[in-house]
């Protein structure tokens, strides 16, 4: 028999306890000193009601909760002394039935891990889709985790122990992400789809028009038609658009022409290279399970809903960064046409190739009048630590940071490694290693901007000769334009300077420049009156990553939510995922804030 919320707000001290028994390995107190909080307007209040508990806790405390689970496929479990929510959870990744080879190699990791913490390794097996993981999964992430500094992993520990308490909670009440694990086997599906090179590596790599890039937009169109778009198109530039419909009733919305007003909504679903799934994908995703609820449910809004899966963000095949979304405000380069990839296939060719017009009026109707929107909303996977690290599942963007990308390259001489004197080289690897340099003590400085150099290359390099040029990127960001600006100024001038000390030519080509976006406030408030009605703590928090709504902020009202990712938020790896219940709790987010509008401009 399930557990209700109800039952739990209601229940003696003793009985509310007995209701949540077993969620927390032979510990107990954290429920206990959990339901001093009641009531619980939600299973999630309830979920972070125990991260805040075991958050205060001392760090004794955490350790003896850590070491009171079991190892995996360790001696509780060949002695049949599991308890019955561990032994279910073993035998969901198939721990129970190892073959000896595997089980003689989790156990020497166990032995090595607990020999460099100190504590059992802990892992929720059931996985971010509560099916469970798959015994290499859980190996791999065994030996990957041995890597991690001591305190780090003591959290990563509780992360986990939490996501454990998180399934059996669900279960406890009956409760199953539904929409959530659809959305999860979605990015699933969808990830079928790579580059070849990197597909034959189970790699997942999708850049822009490519085979797989057109495979992914031909499935992104079907499962729009599946989930009751009205309108399902690809434009001139790649872009699959999903249009549902507004309510043909009367609406004393502002009147676009004769028409009504639409949210516009959606993210990129090209990768980089070797990529995670998330990444983009979720924001088109999201919106398409909210609208697949509507057509269900047989309802309309007083606005129309026009979701966009933006054909290129990540800039990969060519420089063309944001081009996807850069084509609906009208700021689409012409000279971008005849770039080459690295094959030497022109952009013009690549969309021909693909069956788009490729020419400059094709993609000049592709911007919007502005005045027929309401404005622009974009979920993202959060592609950093915060979330993960405060136990939080959702994340309300204030602003984008203002961002410059430069391709360069230094141009030494080339000379023999062991006869030029250290005082006669003119050593264009290095140079760059000084301007590294420079640049990490330069952003940290500001304390919240950040410098990357993300490539360096050393064209036809060799063990023994001084290094005569070298390529290399320079990322720089910061949460404001004249920050972001001063510390470019800065670290260009120190290039500069580094270049002629050590007698070395310089080439500079900006690929990229976006100005900070902050947040709308109202639809800002928004998002927070969404997440608070979910029942899980507000956090608010800058980007530092750039998205798609930098664009269109240019010419609209935009505001953005996050989600947790797991691996300590990783991003741009394949080690990117989230689970099915922070989707969900996105998705019920997304469709809180389609109520709020359609409530403010209800008949």
């Amino acid at each position: 028999m399930t557990t209700t919320l109800q039952q739990l707000n209601s229940a003696l001290p003793a009985e509310a306890l007995r209701l949540l028994d077993g969620l927390y390995e032979h510990s107990p107190w954290i429920a206990e000193q959990a339901l001093g909080q009641r009531p619980f307007a939600s299973l999630a209040a309830l979920k972070h009601a125990m991260v805040t508990v075991l958050a205060n806790a001392t760090v004794d405390a955490q350790l003896a909760l850590i070491r009171a689970h079991p190892e995996l496929a360790g001696k509780a479990m060949e002695s049949q002394s599991l308890t019955a929510e561990s032994t279910n959870e073993q035998q969901k990744a198939g721990l129970t039935n190892c073959t000896s080879e595997e089980l003689a190699h989790i156990q020497q990791l166990n032995a090595q891990y607990i020999a460099k913490f100190g504590f059992p390794f802990i892992l929720a097996v059931r996985g971010p889709r509560g099916t469970g993981l798959s015994k290499r999964e859980i190996i791999a992430t065994v030996e990957r985790r041995l890597g991690n500094p001591v305190d780090f992993e003591r959290a990563e520990c509780l992360r986990n122990i939490h996501r454990i308490a998180e399934i059996r909670l669900n279960d406890k009440f009956g409760f199953t992400p539904a929409v959530g694990n659809e959305v999860w086997d979605w990015h699933e599906d969808l990830a079928r789809h790579s580059d070849p090179e990197f597909a034959e590596r189970g790699e997942l790599t999708v850049t822009y028009l490519t085979d797989a890039h057109r495979a992914c937009a031909a499935d992104l169109v079907a499962r729009m038609k599946e989930c009751g778009f009205d309108e399902v198109s690809i434009d001139a530039v790649g872009n699959v658009v999903g249009v549902y419909e507004a309510s043909p009733h009367p609406s004393p919305l502002p009147q676009a022409g004769e028409g009504v007003k639409a949210l516009l909504t959606g993210s990129h679903f090209d990768t980089v290279r070797n990529g995670g799934k998330y990444d983009g994908r979720l924001g088109i995703f999201v919106p398409m399970a909210c609208v697949k609820q509507l057509h269900a449910a047989g309802k309309r809004l007083p606005f129309a809903v026009e979701v966009v899966g933006f054909a290129e963000e990540e800039g990969q095949r060519y420089k063309a960064t944001f081009l996807g979304s850069g084509a609906l405000t009208g700021h689409f380069n012409p000279a971008w046409l005849d770039q080459q990839d690295a094959d030497g296939v022109t952009m013009r060719a690549a969309m021909q190739h693909a069956g788009l017009p490729a020419t400059l009026e094709a993609i000049g109707t592709l911007k919007r009048d502005p005045s027929k929107y309401l404005g622009f909303v974009e979920v993202h996977i959060e592609q950093g630590p915060v979330l993960n690290e405060m136990d939080l599942p959702l994340g309300v963007v204030t602003s984008i940071n203002a961002s410059v990308r430069y391709q360069c390259e230094a141009i030494g001489m080339a000379s023999h490694a062991g006869t030029t004197p250290m005082n006669r080289r003119r050593d264009a690897a290095s140079a760059v290693a000084e301007l590294a340099l420079y640049a990490e003590q330069r952003a940290s400085a500001d304390g919240d901007s950040v410098a990357t150099i993300g490539m360096l290359q050393v064209p036809g390099g060799s063990i023994n000769v001084v290094p005569g040029r070298c390529r290399f990127s320079l990322d720089l960001r910061a949460p404001g334009n004249a920050q972001r600006d001063a510390l470019e100024r800065d670290v260009l001038a120190q290039l500069r300077a580094i270049c002629e000390r050590r007698g070395i030519g310089l080439t500079l080509e900006e690929t990229m420049r976006a100005a900070a976006a902050p947040s709308e406030p109202a639809w800002q408030a928004r998002w927070e009156k969404a997440v608070n009605a979910l029942g899980v703590p507000l956090h608010c928090m800058p980007s530092g990553a750039g998205h798609d709504a930098m664009k269109l902020h240019e010419v609209m009202p935009q505001a953005m939510l996050f989600v947790r990712g797991l691996n300590s938020g990783i991003s741009h790896n394949p080690l990117e995922s989230t689970t099915s219940d922070d989707i969900d709790l996105c998705v019920n987010a997304f469709s809180h804030l389609l109520d709020q509008l359609a409530s403010e401009h209800k008949n």
